[in-house]
């Protein structure tokens, strides 16, 4: 197993209660494989603990990058919110961690 670290790019950042994460890489074959991997429901599992609401996607295949929406991910937001990361800058970074089964030859 591998991280999308391998293969990816993020920025993450807030929205209000929301945050906005966008995931985006190189080439058309990583962009396709990110798009069949990366669903609402593999994004909003992976962050289950920080994410209170619906994950919603948008695609974004002309900068080959996906940007998700996570709804009730900042507890009020950065002028509401107690969390260390009242802003959602590290949700791009924890994406990134996802241990996923990447095909060697996106890897090369």
């Amino acid at each position: 197993m591998t991280l999308l670290y391998d293969i990816a790019l993020a920025r993450s950042g807030d929205k209000g209660a929301d945050s906005n994460l966008v995931i985006w890489t190189d080439s058309d074959a990583r962009y396709e494989y990110l798009r069949g991997l990366l669903t609402p429901e593999v994004v909003k599992d992976h962050l289950k603990e920080l994410v209170h609401g619906p994950v919603e996607r948008y695609e974004l295949p002309h900068l080959r990058a996906l940007n998700f929406i996570l709804h009730d991910a900042l507890d009020g937001g950065g002028a509401e919110s107690l969390r260390s990361d009242a802003q959602g800058k590290v949700y791009g970074l924890a994406l990134l961690q996802l241990d996923a089964d990447i095909p060697s030859e996106l890897l090369a």
